[in-house]
Parts: C-alpha cells; sequence; structure tokens
C-alpha cells in the first residue's frame, strides 16, 4: 500500500529538522535520484510504493536503461544538493530521512530489495545514529 504524501514529508522534517518545504523539495530530488539508478523494473516498483503525486514524476517517459546504474553515495548527496539548494550537510540530512521514512513505510522485503540495487552506503545513511 503506497504511504501518504503529507505523512511522508513530515516524517522527513522531523527527522532532518528541515522546513516542510525543503523537506518536500529533498524528498523528491531523492526519490526521483534513486529512480534514475534503478532499471525500469525497479524504479516502477519503487513507484508502488510511493504516494500518487510522488510517482508521476518516476513514471514521466525519459530516457532509461534496462539494468541499475547507481552512483556512490557521496556524489549522489551532492546531486540531491545541487537539485534542491541546499547545503551537502543539509542534503545528507534530508537523504537521511528520506531512507530512513522509506525504510518503515515500505514492506522490509521491498526496502530490502531497493537498497540491494544500491551501493550499501544508502543503507547505513537510513540507519538511526548510534
Amino acid at each position: 500500500m503506497a504511504m501518504d504524501q503529507k505523512v511522508l514529508i513530515r516524517s522527513v522534517a522531523e527527522r532532518s529538522t528541515l522546513s516542510r518545504e525543503e523537506s518536500a523539495d529533498i524528498t523528491r530530488a531523492v526519490l526521483e535520484g534513486l529512480a534514475g539508478q534503478l532499471g525500469e523494473g525497479e524504479a516502477k516498483r519503487l513507484a508502488l510504493d510511493l504516494p500518487d503525486p510522488m510517482t508521476e514524476q518516476l513514471r514521466a517517459p525519459r530516457r532509461r536503461r534496462h539494468g541499475a546504474h547507481p552512483i556512490e553515495v557521496t556524489g549522489f548527496i551532492r546531486q540531491v544538493a545541487e537539485r534542491t539548494g541546499l547545503t551537502e550537510n543539509e542534503s545528507r540530512a534530508g537523504t537521511a530521512a528520506v531512507l530512513a521514512s522509506l525504510r518503515e513505510s515500505m514492506s522490509p522485503e521491498d526496502y530490502r530489495h531497493l537498497m540491494g540495487q544500491l551501493p550499501s552506503d544508502y543503507a547505513a545513511l537510513a540507519e538511526p545514529p548510534g
């Protein structure tokens, strides 16, 4: 079952201390960035777990390669910072908040499957500190 967009954005804001607007921006940037790293089938699988308004960006026709093409997490955070205008530290916190929110809202199987398509640093970023 897809999560609610407001709940997702509120969860990101609470975890990251970003404003609601910044949280909405970073959530979109992270989800689009993740989908861009996944193969077509994996991006569609991710879209099934997302609120309807957010799936439109993932379903938009674009040049998609068939296999996964992940990038290392520091490069990804830099891209998110460029897309949102946030600092790299804010982008790291926001990306971690989005991933943690996905971890809690997706089924364990779907979340493991998503993380299995990405370098291990992504999963580590979503883990609570300590």
